[in-house]
């Protein structure tokens, strides 16, 4: 039901989109300005495009309201977890460090960085870094 609402409520939401740009503007915002006998008269009153506003636009307040109570309904639980569980399941213990890389003093990295110079040393070949 909720999902049908939503389409139609998406269905007349374009409708009234389309309605309100096909309709001639007539000036001046909200009102102001514009003929006198341009919304307030019996003909303009009468406009087919303005009663298919005011339809579209009822239905939309209704449909929107509907949707919100049904949201509101659906949505409610029935009871409050008061429950604080935790997951106790046992954490894995990490891998056992490499071998391959040997310490120098108690830090691994510079045990890393110390084998990556001896690895790049230059030859003796290459240009010397004074010139």
């Amino acid at each position: 039901m909720f999902l049908f609402l939503t389409v139609v409520q998406a269905i007349v939401a374009a409708a009234l989109v389309g309605v309100i740009l096909m309709q001639r503007s007539e000036g001046g915002g909200l009102g102001v300005g514009g003929s006198p006998s341009g919304m307030m008269s019996a003909r303009g009153a009468a406009d087919l495009l303005t009663r298919t506003t005011t339809v579209l636009a009822v239905l939309f307040v209704a449909l929107s309201i509907s949707l919100a109570f049904l949201a509101a309904s659906e949505g409610q639980p029935s009871t409050i977890d008061q429950t604080l569980e935790r997951d106790t399941s046992i954490p894995v213990a990490p891998a056992a460090p490499a071998d391959a890389v040997p310490l120098v003093g108690d830090d691994p990295l510079a045990a890393a960085a110390a084998q990556a110079a001896e690895e790049e040393a230059p030859a003796e070949s290459s240009v010397p870094l004074d010139q």
